[in-house]
């Protein structure tokens, strides 16, 4: 029988699959000597043994029994005990943090007589009460299913009849008052009395903790964080201490560093005479770490002793909440922190400089979506524009959008193509599908760590919290600020950073950040407005260049023009992955294409290639001399010939208007039979690529011979262009032979005519299932691959992606059949098996065959890791997103055979 339940003493911060992240971190400040109360962990194997029986496993009660006797041998109390007695919290605590996704419930063990002996044994009566009423409106939510508005209306009437703004300002006697009503209000909705047995609190606990795993909003927050739904939470039993017992307890979250900015120094929120779910609910406004130095200096001195230990046992920003009891300090929870995207640069290198970390560890500790984040917008600060009100900076940003009060309002909205604001006076987790919806997050309460703030900035949402000012009426669905009415609809702008909010629009300017990876160093530091962002900027650098010095995968551009060529080498592209011809061939010469598929005769055809041919010399010429001395791939022409002919119902309408007005236009007429000729159920999967090509006499050779002659005058003037030839679509080696043997005739027929040697590269894409599963055969005829991961997704799963994504794609994300779009992220199961299995086959027969990626996958952070894995030489992705690609190509080299997971 497997062990189910381990002591603090037992455990350690390896233990995470095991104990949880807040288990394994509790065990590990125990065996370090940190005041932590005593306790046990429930491991995650029994919660998923818990989900597969729909009951807790045998054996788990008596584990429970044996280690909760352990905890009141080791305190002299016993659970719920008429005089001087225990209470529990019972918390969950997954792998990875899950903030406010799952349930809590404080001062287990709470009955009508030990309430009575918690008074005797504190000297405080308002204190017990107090307890007793957070137990009873914990318990009945989470564990009882009773509407926690219930509970919400009824503490709002008591505070109402006694005349106070505040929970604390309510005496014992409205408390003991407060728990009758919430005792009714249980009996009302459940049908029976509040549990009067300690015992029966705590297993019922322990078991709404394993269901609230499997809740919607837990759900939801994994698909969004990609967390496997099998993992299951563990469960922490902690022994209650109370911050709620006087002016000289209390309760508070702290950093060790600043999570928004990445500055160095104690950081934090507290709150005196409280408990800790009021710090993160943000019920109540905080006070800073400063406060409670001047308030309380001993309990200061030692906090910050722990939390300089926690940062150097963990070397890095470590997240920690704890409670003063009477002047005595107790850690409760500790991990490492989650931060904003300029914070997680900036500490990794100021980690480095105090030699608590490597470089190589700093890269692990930045990723490609924080960096992109880095790369966005921000306010135009040059005017004089006046702040509608202002709260706290709680993640950076800037967000302009109109006002949504609620879940319902923000999914509309962004359904309907609008960019929204969701404005609450506090969140909490069932606000989570409004938070993904929105831009941006605003609340009237709580601090840097409330549970906006720290979800906002694990999503990297601008969010504002803590704006005083802000009257959030949701009833009547009204914002009021200092006589100023908002409504649902009215645009508001938000900057993360400094905590203004702006009615109405507000102009925007790239970042700095962008502005260094587009123009170099010293220009991102020239436009840098202060010393912090001047900080950031070196860091960025600092870490992106040593991405550059370890990563073995090139990164390359998807790039059609010479401007775009410009752009993507600016930003560090190493050549071209993916020139899409096609795209040359948009607007007014889309009639070159018309001619050549009415051509009548060889003749006809021949000369509307001719035709094309400066044409296309002038693009390769551009964009080879914008890429001179790096590798430039460029396809051969793929269109789904839809895209370069007319749609066949409006010109079917128009040639039948013509006939019968006898206005016949005889080019009309000739196209309608083409098109009609040429039309396609599925034009995807059907005379595109390769296949055009071999159909059409003469348009690959004209391409090729563009290239070549393009080739030839470049290398003449004493430029070294790197042309590839890659041909698009090919499923089968004999498909690729003809090809080839045409191309090698036209490229030996052009440079004997210059007197130029040209040995340009002929490869092809692999974006058919059966290109990768007979990749060993068609690498006899291909000197690389590319992989079309944007096809090879659509061909493997049988999705149009065209029409997907707004079909069916959010059914199968909430029900879990998909975690992301697998065009967004690649599909490493089905997909990246096919990758895999092209590569392994295809280097079979070529062992130094070279193999890129070139959908847009490439610029993917997670896809990218996987292409590093599996071998692949090089990536290829926008020229925006090429900074991203760099740095996560870095980081998968030094996070090889690690987990990547930070």
């Amino acid at each position: 029988m497997p062990k189910y339940v381990y002591r603090f003493d037992e455990g350690g911060k390896d233990q995470r699959d095991l104990l949880g992240g807040k288990g394994a971190n509790l065990a590990e400040m125990t065996r370090i000597g940190l005041p932590v109360p005593p306790g046990f962990t429930i491991t995650t194997e029994a919660c998923r043994a818990f989900m597969d029986q729909r009951r807790v496993p045998p054996g788990l009660r008596v584990e429970v029994t044996t280690a909760l006797r352990e905890v009141e041998d080791a305190l002299g109390r016993q659970l719920g005990a008429p005089h001087d007695p225990l209470l529990v919290s019972v918390r969950s605590g997954a792998k990875f943090s899950m903030p406010g996704m799952m349930d809590t419930v404080l001062n287990v063990g709470l009955t009508d007589a030990s309430v009575r002996g918690l008074a005797a044994m504190s000297g405080d009566e308002r204190f017990a009460w107090d307890s007793y009423r957070r137990l009873v409106q914990m318990f009945g939510a989470t564990v009882l299913g009773v509407d926690a508005r219930a509970f919400d209306e009824a503490l709002e009437a008591r505070k109402a009849a006694a005349g106070v703004t505040w929970d604390v300002e309510l005496t014992a006697g409205d408390l003991r008052a407060l728990v009758d009503d919430y005792r009714g209000i249980v009996r009302e909705q459940c049908g029976r009395d509040f549990p009067q047995d300690p015992r029966e609190q705590l297993d019922l606990a322990i078991e709404a903790v394993f269901g609230s795993w499997d809740t919607e909003r837990a759900r939801l927050y994994r698909r969004r964080e990609r967390i496997p739904d099998d993992l299951g939470t563990a469960v922490n039993v902690v022994a209650m201490v109370f911050g709620n017992l006087g002016e000289d307890s209390g309760t508070g979250v702290a950093f060790t560093r600043d999570p928004s900015t990445g500055h160095a120094g104690a950081y934090g929120d507290y709150l005196p005479n409280a408990q800790g779910e009021d710090v993160v609910a943000g019920i109540r406004n905080t006070l800073s770490l400063d406060d409670l130095r001047e308030r309380d200096r001993r309990s200061y001195d030692e906090l910050l002793a722990a939390m300089r230990r926690l940062e150097t046992h963990y070397r890095d920003l470590c997240d920690i909440e704890f409670t003063i009891e009477r002047g005595r300090l107790w850690l409760l929870q500790t991990r490492v922190g989650k931060r904003t995207a300029a914070a997680a640069f900036r500490v990794a290198v100021q980690l480095v400089d105090e030699h608590l970390i490597t470089l190589d560890e700093a890269l692990g500790r930045v990723t490609g979506e924080q960096l992109g984040r880095l790369l966005f917008p921000r306010f135009d600060r040059t005017d004089d524009t006046v702040p509608l009100t202002r709260g706290l900076g709680a993640s950076p940003g800037a967000a302009v959008g109109e006002i949504v009060m609620d879940n319902a309002q923000a999914l509309q909205r962004t359904a309907a193509g609008a960019k929204v604001v969701l404005v609450r006076r506090e969140t909490n987790p069932d606000d989570l599908a409004g938070m993904i919806a929105a831009v941006g997050i605003l609340t009237a309460r709580g601090g840097k760590t409330s549970h906006a703030a720290v979800v906002a900035r694990g999503m990297g949402r601008c969010a504002v919290v803590g704006a005083e000012a802000l009257d959030v009426d949701e009833e009547d669905g009204e914002v009021r600020v200092d006589g100023t009415v908002l409504r649902p609809g009215d645009v508001i702008a938000l900057d993360g950073t400094t905590g203004e909010v702006f009615r109405g629009e507000m102009p925007v300017v790239d970042s700095v950040v962008m502005r260094y990876v587009s123009d170099g160093l010293d220009a991102g530091l020239r436009a840098a407005p202060d010393g912090e962002v001047r900080e950031l900027v070196h860091a960025v650098h600092r870490l992106l260049a040593h991405a550059d010095s370890v990563r073995r995968l090139r990164v390359r551009a998807n790039a059609d023009t010479a401007e775009d060529a410009h752009r993507a080498r600016a930003r560090g592209a190493e050549g071209i992955g993916l020139c899409r011809t096609e795209h040359q061939f948009l607007g007014e010469r889309r009639r070159h294409i018309e001619r050549v598929v009415l051509a009548d005769s060889d003749d006809e055809r021949q000369a509307a290639l001719a035709a094309l041919l400066p044409l296309q010399r002038a693009d390769f010429t551009a964009l080879l001399e914008a890429m001179d001395g790096l590798p430039t791939t460029i396809r051969l022409l793929d269109p789904p010939l839809h895209e370069f002919l007319p749609d066949l119902t409006e010109l079917s309408v128009r040639v039948a208007l013509a006939e019968q007005n006898g206005q016949v236009d005889e080019h009309d007429a000739r196209l309608l039979a083409a098109v009609q000729r040429m039309h396609e159920q599925n034009p995807m999967l059907g005379l595109r690529g390769v296949r055009l090509g071999l159909t059409t006499p003469g348009l690959f050779a004209l391409q090729v011979r563009a290239i070549a002659e393009a080739t030839v005058e470049l290398r003449r003037a004493g430029r070294d262009p790197r042309p590839e030839i890659m041909v698009p679509l090919v499923g089968s080696v004999r498909e690729m032979q003809l090809v080839r043997t045409e191309t090698e005739a036209v490229l030996a027929e052009v440079a004997q005519a210059g007197d130029v040697p040209l040995d340009i590269p002929i490869g092809c894409m692999i974006e058919l299932p059966r290109a990768a599963l007979t990749a060993q055969r068609i690498a006899t005829q291909a000197d690389f691959f590319s992989f079309g991961t944007n096809d090879l997704t659509q061909t493997t799963w049988g999705f149009s992606r065209d029409d997907v994504e707004g079909a069916f794609f959010t059914t199968y994300l909430s029900n879990g059949v998909l975690t992301i779009s697998p065009f967004e992220t690649l599909d490493a199961d089905g997909v990246g098996a096919l990758v895999r299995t092209g590569v392994e086959r295809g280097r079979s027969t070529r062992p130094d065959l070279h193999c890129g990626v070139c959908g847009e996958h490439g610029g993917d952070p997670e896809s990218i890791r996987f292409f590093h894995q599996v071998g692949l030489d090089d990536v290829s992705c926008s020229p925006f997103r090429v900074p991203v690609a760099r740095l996560e190509a870095g980081r998968a080299a030094v996070l090889a055979g690690e987990d990547a997971t930070i």
